[in-house]
């Protein structure tokens, strides 16, 4: 049986606006990738598998190995949860590298989600929040169940996201310039997320968003900005996206019978200490049936560990 700190893996977690990527090898983390969104939602299954197929090769030529040695691939990509889907994306994973003559052997996708649960509970029974483009909240009970709560995709909700915030400040920005609603400093920053948009002629903002030359999430660090120079409105949207985040474990906790559950918090937002996080662990904080705690690990960490598992179970088989 060969050990597992001779194992090598690769993990990839693609993310609503970056997938990263990290080789595994003889117990060490040996190279390291970064590419642009593989969100299916947002890019497209075929899209997304090209890019996954792009760090993996990235991987290889940066550690001098063949993409034949890797013993397992695990991708975590936002967009994805029903088995099919998952299927789908892996099949058409291995279609791609068979036609560039690339072998992949053994190869895992699932959501990005649930890499990132693994490497924060590493195991244990508990609740994540993932605050970044989007939003969404899994809990793990025993070995098997999962219970998830939010992460629709922002078309449908994702709510207290970086998207959703970027949105909401759009919409507060459209508000203002209508003499709708109150006046707001995002208003003058608008113009910093594109040079296309010209605050003085507004229709150019419906213009450079069906240009695609700016996403919702790019508008969040502008909202959070006001927000900390004490504008009311952009106030007002952190203050709202902090409920909503809340609710995603006050609602999961239901299912559990102990009288605290862990929590434990990721993503972008949470990672940079901005506003909206210092706001959410100040309300979770004040919940007696939530116990927060500090992630054991990251997606990607998560990813290498379901990959020694998909290896250690091959080899009983």
């Amino acid at each position: 049986m060969v050990m597992q700190d001779e194992y090598t893996i690769i993990g990839i977690d693609g993310g609503g606006t970056h997938t990263r990527g990290v080789l595994y090898k003889e117990g060490k983390i040996v190279a390291q990738a970064k590419a642009g969104t593989s969100r299916i939602g947002s890019v497209g299954v075929g899209e997304s598998c090209e890019r996954t197929l792009n760090v993996i090769l990235d991987l290889c030529n940066q550690a001098e190995i063949e993409s034949s040695e890797i013993d397992a691939v695990v991708v975590g990509l936002a967009g994805i949860w029903l088995e099919e889907e998952k299927k789908r994306a892996a099949a058409l994973l291995r279609t791609l590298s068979r036609s560039q003559n690339i072998v992949i052997n053994d190869v895992s996708m699932l959501s990005d989600a649930e890499i990132a649960l693994e490497g924060a509970l590493d195991g244990d029974d508990g609740i994540i929040v993932i605050v970044g483009t989007g939003s969404i909240s899994l809990a793990k009970m025993g070995k098997n169940k999962i219970q998830r709560c939010g992460g629709w995709g922002i078309e449908l909700d994702d709510e207290g996201s970086g998207a959703w915030i970027g949105r909401e400040g759009i919409t507060a920005v459209v508000r203002d310039l209508d003499g709708r609603g109150k006046h707001t400093k995002l208003t003058k920053l608008f113009s910093e997320i594109s040079p296309t948009i010209d605050i003085a002629n507004p229709r150019t903002i419906v213009k450079a968003y069906a240009e695609r030359n700016f996403e919702y999430h790019q508008i969040s660090p502008l909202v959070m900005q006001c927000a900390v120079d004490g504008d009311e409105v952009c106030l007002d949207i952190i203050n709202r996206a902090s409920v909503h985040l809340s609710e995603l474990p006050l609602t999961l906790s239901k299912y559990y019978k102990s009288d605290k559950v862990k929590v434990a918090l990721m993503g972008g937002i949470i990672d940079n200490n901005t506003l909206l996080s210092q706001k959410l662990i100040e309300s979770l904080k004040k919940e007696k049936t939530l116990e927060l705690i500090k992630p054991k690990g990251n997606a990607l960490d998560g990813a290498i560990s379901i990959g020694k598992r998909m290896i250690l179970e091959s080899e009983e088989l």
